[in-house]
């Protein structure tokens, strides 16, 4: 998939899972892109995971506590009945294990910062904090242009709700 249809595809479930847990969608989105190679990967295909999470905790209202191991990295992910789910379960994680960022969320690059900066990435599992960190920023602007005039749409529309 390409990255302007992938932001096309997932930005309403991105969009959903951020009015939910009150985080800003743009950075959801741009973390799945990160995460799931803009939805090439095999968890994002296979397992409709787009946020790499592990298969660790209690099953909720999103995960029926379905999990896969992973061939390469013998690590144990997540697998959801759908997309939604998996922004669903990502944004309620979150906003209640990670609020330092959560509450930055409508600034994309401390957002970007303090996720990367957080217990969310793990160098044990391969991750790089300053490149992680890139490409959530990176991502963000990405997708801010493709969804430019939605943004504001949604924004006002947020604001008429207030």
């Amino acid at each position: 998939m390409d990255k302007t249809a992938f932001v096309k595809t997932y930005y309403p479930a991105a969009k959903a899972a951020g009015e939910k847990y009150d985080i800003n969608p743009v950075v959801i989105l741009a973390q799945a892109a990160h995460e799931s190679a803009w939805g090439d990967s095999y968890a994002a295909r296979n397992r409709r995971n787009f946020f790499g999470i592990l298969a660790a905790g209690s099953p909720n209202e999103y995960w029926d506590g379905s999990k896969s191991v992973s061939t390469t990295s013998g690590l144990t992910f997540r697998v959801y009945t759908t997309a939604q789910n998996s922004f669903y379960d990502f944004a309620r994680l979150i906003s209640k294990k990670y609020i330092t960022a959560a509450k930055v969320s409508n600034d994309t690059t401390a957002y970007a910062k303090a996720i990367a900066y957080s217990p969310y990435i793990s160098e044990a599992n391969g991750d790089n904090r300053p490149v992680y960190e890139k490409a959530v920023s990176d991502n963000s602007i990405f997708i801010k242009a493709v969804l430019g005039p939605q943004l504001l749409r949604d924004a006002e529309a947020a604001q008429k709700k207030r």
